[in-house]
C-alpha cells in the first residue's frame, strides 16, 4: 500500500518539547521507527512535516494525484481548528487515521475536540509513536 504520513506543527521538535506528554524519543527517531515498520509490511510510506497548515493542505492534494492508498495524519494543534484541513481531508476521498501520541481527551479542554477527525476513518490516541503503527493496521484492515 502507498501510504502518506503527514505530521503538523511542532512535531518536528520531538524529544525535545514536553518529554512528559511527548516522550523522550527524537522526530527522527520516530520516523524510522515507522518508516522500518511500514517497510516490514511491504509498504511505500512518504514522510512529510510542515508547521505551516497550507503546506499540509497541498501534501493532501499531492496525495490525491499521486494516487496515494491511504494517509496517516498528525495534525497536531490544527486539529482543534482547521476546517481547511477538515475539507483538504474529505475532498480527496482517501482513507486517512488521525494519530496524537498523548491522549487528547485527558488534556486540557480546548484538546478535547477535534475537527479533522470527523473526516477521517478513525483516530488513534494516546499510545505514543505505536499509534502510528496502529493506524498502519487500521487503512490495512480497511483496505481488505
Amino acid at each position: 500500500m502507498k501510504i502518506m504520513l503527514i505530521n503538523g506543527p511542532n512535531l518536528n521538535m520531538l524529544g525535545i518539547r514536553e518529554k512528559g506528554i511527548y516522550g523522550a524519543r527524537s522526530y527522527e527517531e520516530i520516523c524510522n521507527f515507522v518508516k522500518e515498520e511500514a517497510e516490514k509490511r511491504g509498504h511505500e510510506i512518504t514522510l512529510f512535516q510542515s508547521n505551516c497548515e497550507g503546506e499540509i493542505i497541498d501534501e493532501l492534494q499531492k496525495a490525491y494525484y499521486e494516487k496515494y492508498e491511504g494517509i496517516i495524519i498528525n495534525p497536531g494543534a490544527y486539529t482543534h481548528y482547521s476546517y481547511a484541513i477538515h475539507d483538504a481531508i474529505r475532498g480527496i476521498d482517501i482513507p486517512t487515521v488521525e494519530v496524537h501520541l498523548s491522549n487528547i481527551h485527558t488534556r486540557e479542554e480546548f484538546r478535547h475536540k477535534s475537527v479533522t477527525a470527523p473526516a477521517c476513518i478513525g483516530q488513534m490516541c494516546g499510545f505514543g509513536e505505536n499509534g502510528y503503527i496502529l493506524a498502519i493496521n487500521a487503512l490495512e484492515m480497511y483496505k481488505k
